[in-house]
Parts: C-alpha cells; structure tokens; sequence
C-alpha cells in the first residue's frame, strides 16, 4: 500500500496492490476510486464502533486499486506505522483508515478522564500494520519523561502509551491557570501524538481582523470599522 499526501492540504493517494486490504471509517469521505467495482464492500460496524464513530458504515477496499480520500479544510492525514508490540491508545476519531489484519482492543479510561475528554472508550491497535490518522493541522511526535511533565492540551490529544501516569492538570502560576484550557499531564516513556491545529478562537479573530492598532482605530473612530478593513 502506498500513501501519497500532497504538500498543499485537501485530499490523500491511495494506491493499493492486489493483496492489500484497507478498512477506511469514514467511506463518505472517498472522492475518487478506480478500480473494479467489486473491490469495495461496505459492512456495519459493531456496536461500540457505531458508538465511538457515530458513523453506521465501514468500506473495505482491496485488489489493486486506487483511491482519493476528501479531507475537511486545515486538516491533514499522515501514517503511522504499528507494530505488534504498540501500547498507543488512541482516540478513535482521529482514526481514518487501518490495514487489514491489525487487531483492535478497547480500553475503558477512568471516569474523570472520559468526562473531560467525552470519549469513554480509547482504541489499542497491535500490528504490524498501518493506521491513517486525520488532524487538526500537523501530527507531532513528543517524547515523554518519567521526571518531567510534559502538558497536552485536552482537546489536542490523539494517543498516548497505555503504561504513562496521565491525570488532568492546569500549570503555571495562577494567573496562568487561570486562563488556559484544561491539560492532561502525562510522565513515563514512549511516545506521544497530538494535533498541531490552533484551538484558540481569539488567535484566529486577531488574524482575521487585522493588528491590534487597526481594532483599537476601528472601535475608536467614528465609523472605524467601516472605513478601517
């Protein structure tokens, strides 16, 4: 199976072989495919995939084939490789497409955890194998530290080693605590995947409406914000 991102965001290559097998969650966003029509069979997902997915179909797509997967704008997909010995939990709705043949486990997270995170259940996938994961802007890999503490933004989380410490956390002095989003603080080893994308609302408002001279002017100034773009 061969992946091709293209360095401007929208859409992902898919070329499968004959003897791939490729389980893609979210068959709505298949834009193109070329292939024999038989070469793809949707299914029903189980119970706690429905649950998880909010989403009733899987598609099944194998032989040698190719397909073009729509993604929502400022998002991208990258793959990642999984072995058989991979302890990542992942958020199942960054979750895109797996290689057939990977196994699929569910873990219950702790209440406080679910409550914040709104996600009762995280997947552990064991390979080998390939899984496509779909972000708010870039994937980035961050080593954890048993001493040091690294701190993830909630919503910015995608997966994380089922053996780290991981709690909900604010840091900072108080002002600092004050003013962020809740964090997951997480010590131990292994590796850590979140999602680049910008959450704050702020942030985008700024850029959008131009620098802090330009809004001060156009509050100020009789018919400022018609004037002043």
């Amino acid at each position: 199976m061969k992946v091709t991102v293209p360095a401007r965001l929208g859409h992902v290559h898919v070329s499968l072989e004959e003897t791939d097998k490729l389980h893609v969650l979210h068959p709505k966003s298949v834009i193109a495919f070329q292939g024999l029509p038989h070469h793809r069979e949707d299914r029903l997902m189980d119970l706690a995939g429905m649950y998880r997915k909010r989403k009733m179909i899987r598609s099944l797509f194998q032989g040698s084939s190719e397909l073009v997967l729509g993604l929502p704008a400022g998002c991208s997909l990258e793959t990642v490789e999984i072995d058989a010995q991979s302890n990542l939990l992942f958020d199942f709705r960054h979750v895109m497409f797996f290689s057939d043949g990977m196994k699929l486990k569910s873990v219950v997270q702790r209440l406080k955890n679910a409550w914040i995170t709104k996600e009762l259940v995280r997947m552990r996938f064991s390979g080998p194998g390939s899984l496509g994961i779909i972000t708010a802007g870039d994937l980035m890999t961050i080593q954890l530290h048993p001493d040091r503490p690294l701190f993830v933004e909630a919503g910015s989380l995608v997966a994380y080693p089922d053996t780290a410490t991981i709690r909900l956390s604010v840091y900072g002095n108080q002002l600092a605590s004050q003013h962020m989003n809740v964090q997951w603080e997480l010590r131990g080893s292994g590796p850590v995947l979140i999602q680049t994308g910008s959450h704050d609302a702020e942030l985008e408002a700024q850029l959008q409406n131009g620098g802090l001279i330009k809004r001060i002017l156009r509050e100020v100034l009789p018919f400022g914000s018609v004037y002043i773009k």
